[in-house]
């Protein structure tokens, strides 16, 4: 079987709105994950994993935020002469200028591009998502079925009414729902896509035409194209979380604890990240550091339980820390307690300070704390 050219596109544009505070200042795909990574370095790391070399990245959204973590693709050997990474902002003049209204009219908005480029097959992922998969498979199996279009899906325990619920019948989908307030089934859309390229850019021209505006994909796209084309379902094997809400990101770095979480540590399946090169965590003396992930450049002087440290954080001695996520540059000051928290960057937690998430937001039983806050103590 002839070997298929391939184009990835990542829509990274999106400004994650139901994260809150965590997206006021940077990307969604620039989010800090596991400590030492970025969002983006998951889906960068699964196509340098799969052998993909051709990967265009459309950005909206603070894109400066997320630049600074691309660093040109070099991580990832996407640093090429001919091929690799591709950063597409958005532009003035000529066809797909302006702001996209949503995924589908942001690759709308590159279909001169993609034409110009002339793959065989168009991948189209979000970086939204923590997930280990082999690119290869999903396109041996689109090759083998002769479907015009190949999404991945997924089950999921939680909320699939969140996500684009699929209906399948011997791995055809039948049916796909956008975010219903009833979801038929626990099978969801995990947001990577393989398209035959004449067929989406096809699709993408006829619903303009049709509706004058493109938005979200589940809203437009895929539905009409499972109404009118074959389109079949890879079932996505092992671990997947989206990384949408405060509450599904504070949960994926509990499982990452748990040893249920996505592998970082595979070294056959390396996540690769652009993340400066810190001196290893230091525990001090009094230090304690209980089922907890601590970064490179992490300080520990006082009581950390379940949670993960990212570099330059510190807690004071006599500070306690539970169930916590600290982004880069956090300081616990003494005798602070904290709990159930996503606390972002370079935010201080004053001196004998008590907070508690699951308090604050007792629905979701986890808050954020904002970037560059000075939490102060109680006033005596």
């Amino acid at each position: 079987m002839r070997v298929p050219r391939i184009l990835t596109v990542i829509l990274a544009g999106g400004a994650g709105g139901r994260l809150g505070s965590l997206t006021d200042h940077r990307a969604k795909p620039a989010i800090p994950v596991a400590g030492s990574y970025n969002l983006i370095d998951i889906s960068l790391s699964n196509l340098h994993n799969s052998g993909f070399g051709d990967v265009w990245i459309v950005e909206q959204y603070k894109p400066q935020s997320l630049n600074d973590q691309l660093v040109s693709g070099r991580p990832w050997d996407l640093d090429r002469t001919q091929g690799g990474l591709r950063v597409l902002p958005p532009f003035q003049g000529g066809g797909g200028e302006g702001f996209a209204q949503g995924n589908a009219d942001a690759l709308y908005r590159q279909a001169d591009y993609i034409r110009e480029f002339d793959p065989d097959l168009v991948l189209v992922l979000s970086a939204d998502h923590l997930y280990r998969l082999d690119y290869r498979d999903v396109v041996e199996a689109h090759q083998e079925s002769g479907a015009a279009l190949t999404m991945v899906t997924t089950r999921i325990n939680n909320n699939p009414g969140d996500h684009g619920v699929v209906e399948v019948s011997g791995g055809l989908v039948t049916g796909f729902d956008y975010k219903p307030k009833n979801p038929k089934t626990d099978l969801v859309a995990a947001e990577i896509f393989l398209y035959e390229t004449d067929v989406l850019l096809k699709a993408l021209d006829t619903l303009v035409q049709r509706d004058g505006q493109l938005e979200d994909y589940g809203d437009q796209l895929i539905p009409y194209l499972v109404e009118t084309e074959k389109v079949v379902e890879y079932r996505l094997p092992g671990y997947w979380r989206d990384m949408g809400t405060p509450r599904s990101y504070h949960q994926a770095h509990q499982d990452l604890i748990d040893g249920r979480g996505l592998d970082f540590d595979d070294p056959g399946w390396p996540i690769l990240s652009a993340s400066p090169r810190r001196l290893p965590a230091y525990v001090g003396p009094d230090g304690v550091a209980v089922r907890s992930l601590l970064s490179p450049g992490a300080r520990v002087e006082g009581t950390v339980r379940r949670s993960v440290l990212s570099a330059g954080t510190v807690v004071e001695a006599g500070a306690e820390v539970d169930n916590c996520v600290l982004l880069d540059g956090v300081v616990v000051r003494s005798g602070a307690r904290i709990a159930n928290l996503i606390v972002d960057s370079t935010t201080v937690i004053g001196a004998g300070r008590e907070l508690d998430g699951a308090e604050l937001d007792p629905e979701n039983g986890v808050a954020v704390v904002g970037r560059d806050s000075k939490v102060d103590p109680p006033s005596s």
